[in-house]
């Protein structure tokens, strides 16, 4: 379970791209009135891949990957980032196109 700017979803790879919010392949919902994306869940247990930049408040399980910043608590997987990054503890990697804070 995760909440994406106020709204829960189900499932395991979240994509949100275009201005769409797309779950396990299948799009769910427009977003682009969102100038960032804000992700809630205390432990997402997938992937996620964000156009603009991103806010999760809370644990991934996997990886983070935005066209934007991104600023999370701890991931498991890697975070690539055309923005900076600022996380708690990465397990993978970390590429960012600005600065980098974390640990």
């Amino acid at each position: 379970m995760i909440n994406i700017n106020g709204k829960t979803y189900y499932g395991k790879n979240i994509t949100i791209t275009n201005d769409k919010v797309i779950i396990d392949g299948v799009v769910k919902d427009d977003v682009s009135s969102a100038k960032t994306i804000s992700i809630n869940g205390e432990r997402f247990c997938g992937n996620l891949e964000i156009h603009g930049s991103v806010n999760v408040f809370g644990d991934v399980e996997g990886n983070v990957q935005s066209g934007g910043s991104v600023t999370c608590d701890d991931v498991k997987g890697s975070v690539v980032a055309g923005g900076s990054v600022d996380c708690d503890d990465v397990g993978g990697s970390i590429s960012a196109g600005g600065s980098v804070m974390h640990g």
